[in-house]
This record gives structure tokens, C-alpha cells and sequence, in this order.
């Protein structure tokens, strides 16, 4: 099996995206990382962001390298409302004044015991895994709707839908994500936006390397026996942005290796 590097560096083009418009958040690594360049490998030009101006420069070079279309727009996404409207409008701009989809990606993830969280932990969840994207589909789906069409694809979790005793504000910040999706399918699918929340299993990224045999003991007794890869859901993302998804509104798409719907034991 390729590993998400190798899957990533062998990309071969095409166009099923050409001439569409991308931002996906915390894009600089992990899975943000692998959807902007499986995004960019389809013709896609996308917004690279996060909060390093250099690793955002660094993924834009290596999009580019590959003959893909990328440019890096950082923002903080704690940052004030304005603010983050104004990564909004500085994303439309770069991009020639039009963006078709947005990717909420960015997440953060401390767990612990609830009593344990600290606030500024409980702050930083909340802006940034609801909050931002919030406003940031406040700020870009009404133009995609003015078009007659667009995609907002979320990033969520299995952790959503399971009750575990650790973790509980994360998960109850991407349970939220899942119903924002449902809720805004309704507002804005019948305008042509597409909105669908695309939920990993647990996957293994760069943020969670340090935990590799814990992740590797989680996924055993799923179907897939393995972690998931970031390549897998940004493949998850592409369909969910491609016309191939025209008909798909309000879903949750779970690429998790069968970790919620069988064991092996």
C-alpha cells in the first residue's frame, strides 16, 4: 500500500476541476495539506492557509512545482470577526474575485478530562472549529448562491457521532459542524451550494505522530486495519467538489475504515 507521501508526490492531473476556485483552511500540513493538492493536481486553483506564512509559501511551492495553481493567504482563525472576514475578501481577491468552494478544514483537538480543559482551550475550540467556519460561509456562500452555484465541504469527525470519556467539547464541536451541514444544505442547496461534511476516522497526521502506536491499536479491529491517511479524505473532498457530486446535499461522508459501521472484534 502507498503511503500518503507517495500517493501525494504521483498525483496525476487532470481537469474534472479546472477553472474552479478553492480555499481550504489550515491547509500548511496534514489533511488541509493533502485536499489543497489533490484539489490543485484536478485544476483547481486554491487558497493555502493557516497561520505560517512559510510552511503556507512551502505548500504553494510544491502545488507549483507540480505545474498547479496555489497562492498562500494566512490568517488566524481566533482572530476577530473582522477579521476573519476580511481572510474572506483577501481570498476572493487572490483568487480573481470568485471562490467555489471553501473547505472548512482547520480544527484543533486538545482532549482531557472536561474539569482538566483549559479555558483559553475551550475558547480556541470554539472559534476555531465553529466559529470560523460560521463566518467564513457567511462571507462566501451568499455570492456562490447569487451564481447559482458552489460547494462548502466540512471537515468533521467519527468522534461526532460516539460518546467517549475524553474529548467531549471537540466532539461536540464537530457534532455541531455535522448539523451546521444540514442546516446550511437547507438554506443554501436550493440556491445551487452544495454542503456536505466530510467525517475522517482517526487519521494519522503530523499533529498526532507522537501518539503513532495508539493510533495504530485504535484502528486494528477496523475493516480497513489501518489508520486513514489524509489522501483519503482529500480524495473524499474532491468528489464531494466535483460535478460527479451534483445530486449529493446535507451528507455526512464517512471515510473512516469502517470504524463506525463494523468490527472485527
Amino acid at each position: 500500500m502507498q503511503s500518503n507521501s507517495e500517493l501525494l508526490d504521483s498525483l496525476p492531473p487532470d481537469q474534472r476541476l479546472t477553472g474552479r476556485t478553492v480555499v481550504v483552511t489550515g491547509s500548511t500540513s496534514g489533511i488541509g495539506e493533502a485536499v489543497a493538492r489533490v484539489l490543485a493536481a484536478s485544476g483547481a486553483t486554491v487558497v493555502i492557509s493557516g497561520r505560517d506564512q512559510t510552511r503556507a509559501d512551502a505548500v504553494v511551492a510544491t502545488i507549483a512545482g507540480t505545474g498547479g495553481r496555489a497562492v498562500a493567504v494566512p490568517v488566524d482563525l481566533t482572530a476577530s470577526y473582522a477579521d476573519l472576514r476580511a481572510f474572506a475578501a483577501d481570498s476572493r481577491d487572490a483568487l480573481g474575485g470568485r471562490v467555489d468552494v471553501l473547505v472548512n478544514n482547520a480544527g484543533v483537538y486538545p482532549v482531557g478530562a472536561t474539569e482538566s480543559l483549559a479555558d483559553v482551550d475551550l475558547d480556541t475550540m470554539l472559534a476555531v472549529n465553529v466559529r470560523a467556519p460560521h463566518v467564513l460561509v457567511g462571507a462566501l456562500a451568499p455570492a456562490m448562491a447569487e451564481r447559482g452555484g458552489g460547494a462548502v465541504i466540512n471537515i468533521g469527525s467519527w468522534m461526532a457521532r460516539v460518546g467517549s470519556p475524553f474529548g467531549a467539547m471537540y466532539t461536540a464541536t464537530k457534532a455541531a459542524l455535522e448539523q451546521l451541514t444540514r442546516a446550511w444544505s437547507a438554506e443554501y442547496g436550493p440556491r445551487g451550494v452544495r454542503v456536505n461534511t466530510v467525517a475522517p476516522g482517526v487519521t494519522a497526521t503530523p499533529g498526532n505522530a507522537d501518539a503513532a502506536d495508539i493510533v495504530a491499536a485504535m484502528t486494528r479491529s477496523t475493516v480497513a486495519g489501518r489508520p486513514v491517511r489524509p489522501v483519503d479524505i482529500a480524495f473524499a473532498v474532491r468528489y464531494l467538489a466535483s460535478d460527479e457530486a451534483a445530486f449529493v446535499h446535507g451528507t455526512t461522508l464517512d471515510v473512516d475504515g469502517g470504524l463506525l459501521a463494523a468490527r472485527l472484534g
